[in-house]
């Protein structure tokens, strides 16, 4: 391999990402759904062409900025999955991008619905809606019994709609993910039920997350498509959730041992790079690939430090590698990521990363 980048860097494993989208893939085809990966966490168009030559039937993204990036990129059918409040400008950007891919977007509310049919004109026709309903996490989404309703206020104002959607995003707690996806599978039902009612058939049911996505592929129910975004790379919340052990992780912060002030290891890896996120779950800021019982235990721009849990300390100068508590937010942080395939180093850039609008 080439020289190391300076640390502080992000590294992907070639083979484990692999192994991860494979896997997800197979598991999806024999339950019967499809997936639509969520881009919002790795940002790359790379690892989007990886994904639906694993048979990803299209993106998921959380923007408006992030599908034109990945159009631009070749990728033709995208969902943006929230629920936009379209004014003049971006409905244009809605519109140009509809001319050239297959665009989905969410609305939760009569009112969306109406104001993007305004906004959009005639180009209305060339776009799809899907329904968010509110599976318990208390976000967004309409109730499900409530779905209906919104759904034949977007078809009375000349919209496409496709179907549902729902993020069971209660699941990011310990032990949740079992419940979060019945929470979810009985919101579908109630949604889909009560836009049949108003003589709407909705298509696509559309759900998941990572820490969800293993009894969904197990118990699909009435799902047809699912949208699991960290699955690809791995990150200590699904770690520490119990979701991907550590030999799956794929992605991790290369970072250099700077100083045993202390009696501990402290990192030049800091909020700028690991980010900021710490759910209440958390036992850290993060954790040490090779060190199972080390954790970030502080943190700050440029520094982190590592309580090794009494384990001896790695030695001044030495790289460690640190998994990111969220790596949507490491990722986006980040101009490249420096892939590992098979001895060869290959920075990847980070093609929508602050596409944030």
């Amino acid at each position: 391999m080439s020289a190391e980048p300076a640390t502080p860097y992000l590294r992907l494993d070639r083979e484990r990402l692999g192994a991860n989208l494979e896997r997800a893939a197979q598991r999806a085809r024999a339950a019967g759904v499809v997936l639509r990966p969520h881009a919002k966490t790795h940002k790359s168009a790379r690892i989007a062409d990886l994904q639906r030559a694993a048979g990803a039937v299209g993106l998921t993204v959380a923007t408006v900025a992030e599908a034109e990036v990945f159009a631009d990129h070749g990728h033709d059918d995208l969902f943006v999955a929230y629920p936009l409040w379209l004014d003049a400008a971006r409905g244009a950007r809605v519109a140009a991008l509809a001319e050239r891919v297959g665009l989905t977007f969410g609305v939760d509310s009569a009112e969306g619905a109406a104001q993007a049919a305004r906004v959009l004109g005639s180009a209305r026709s060339r776009v799809r809606v899907r329904v968010e309903v509110d599976a318990g996490h208390h976000r967004t989404g309409a109730a499900p019994a409530d779905a209906g309703a919104v759904a034949r206020a977007a078809d009375a104002a000349g919209l496409v709609v496709e179907g549902l959607f729902t993020f069971p995003g209660h699941a990011y707690a310990a032990g949740a993910g079992g419940a979060a996806r019945d929470d979810e599978a009985r919101a579908l039902a109630v949604a889909a039920a009560a836009t049949r009612a108003v003589g709407l058939e909705p298509a696509v049911l559309s759900g998941g997350s990572t820490p969800t996505l293993g009894s969904e592929l197990d118990r699909p129910g009435e799902l047809t498509e699912l949208r699991p975004g960290v699955y690809a790379l791995g990150d200590a919340q699904q770690w520490e959730l119990g979701h991907q052990p550590p030999h799956d992780v794929a992605l991790w912060c290369v970072a250099t041992v700077v100083s045993h002030a202390g009696g501990r290891a402290v990192l030049d890896a800091g909020s700028k790079v690991l980010g900021a996120d710490r759910a209440a779950y958390s036992s850290g800021w993060g954790r040490l690939l090779d060190h199972h019982e080390a954790r970030v235990v502080a943190l700050s721009e440029h520094h982190a430090t590592v309580d090794l849990a009494g384990h001896g300390l790695p030695p001044l100068g030495s790289r460690v590698r640190v998994v990111p508590n969220h790596a949507c937010v490491a990722v986006n942080l980040a101009d490249v990521l420096h892939v590992d395939d098979e001895g060869r180093e290959e920075p990847w850039a980070v093609d929508a990363r602050g596409a944030n609008a």
